[in-house]
């Protein structure tokens, strides 16, 4: 199963393209810092990563400020120009 769930903090957002479908998507910055215990030790995690909304949920994501906090959760898959990884959010809480 390919599903991720990130509580993150919004960092970066792109202005909004349209699907060849004529859906609006909203490419965008993800943060992310905790701390979780690995092999009985504590360890301080702390990453940024590229996301994706299309439809809907893209057109509420526009409206979310800079700085603002939440959980993503969708599926990850490779970028369009085939680096790195990306995260599709179906669902944002």
């Amino acid at each position: 199963m390919n599903r991720m769930v990130l509580s993150a903090q919004l960092v970066e957002r792109g202005a909004v393209r349209y699907t060849p479908a004529g859906l609006p998507a909203c490419d965008f910055g993800l943060k992310h810092e905790s701390q979780v215990t690995e092999a009985g030790i504590p360890r301080k995690v702390s990453l940024e990563m590229r996301a994706v909304a299309i439809g809907d949920l893209a057109q509420r994501l526009m409206k979310l400020e800079i700085g603002s906090t939440g959980t993503f959760a969708g599926f990850l898959t490779h970028q369009r120009n085939g680096r790195g990884t990306v995260l599709h959010v179906t669902e944002f809480e």
